[in-house]
């Protein structure tokens, strides 16, 4: 990874998801392999031209594996194209290098989420030991509330197997490839995420997923 990209990522002025990117230049409309072979020579250009091609779906996927929280899915993001770039010459081609950047984000973003969430449970644990008494009535919340409070709670081992394959559409053989784990264990996370969900939204059912 050129140093200017990986500066530009690091201070996350190369986050342009939601924004209009500059045309891509002629000479890089060509397939992924030779896009990569360009990288790998230390074609600045080139890189940039693969992290546009990519940058949208990685940090979708991180926002949603980041409870919704931007901030945090832009630091994913940065850390997922500072690896990658970092172990592009790894790259084989077995899967689709979008499965592979996949990969990486799912891990960093369950390993990110691990140490916030760990951090986040010392505050509260803080927060209710100085608020104790002080309790008030929370109003019920609508659907797409619990649902995605239903599915924050999820483990993570069964979220990002259904955030994977009910919201972003991968498949189950793609999920496998990324996450490393046989096509069944895929299927059978994702029945379980599901059954857990349903356990949990049973007043809702009919207006979520049979």
């Amino acid at each position: 990874m050129s140093t200017v990209l990986r500066n530009r990522v690091a201070r996350g002025s190369v986050i342009l998801t939601g924004s209009r990117r500059p045309k891509t230049p002629a000479r890089y409309r060509v397939t992924e392999r030779e896009l990569i072979e360009h990288v790998l020579r230390g074609d600045g250009s080139a890189e940039r031209e693969l992290y546009d091609r990519h940058v949208d779906r990685v940090y979708r996927l991180a926002y949603r594996l980041a409870d919704g929280d931007g901030e945090l899915a832009r630091d994913f993001t940065q850390d997922v194209f500072v690896r990658a770039f970092d172990r592009l010459a790894d790259f084989r081609g077995d899967a689709a290098l979008s499965t592979w950047l996949h990969s990486i984000t799912v891990s960093v973003a369950l390993n990110g989420m691990r140490k916030v969430k760990r951090w986040r449970s010392r505050e509260t644990d803080l927060h209710e030991a100085t608020s104790l008494g002080n309790g008030h009535n929370s109003v019920e919340p609508d659907l797409k509330s619990r649902l995605r409070a239903a599915i924050d709670r999820l483990p993570l081992k069964y979220r990002s197997v259904f955030l994977m394959y009910d919201v972003e559409g991968y498949t189950h053989e793609e999920i496998g490839s990324a996450l490393g784990m046989p096509t069944g264990t895929s299927k059978a996370r994702l029945a379980r995420a599901r059954a857990r969900l349903r356990d949990e939204l049973k007043s809702h059912a009919g207006e979520w997923v049979t």
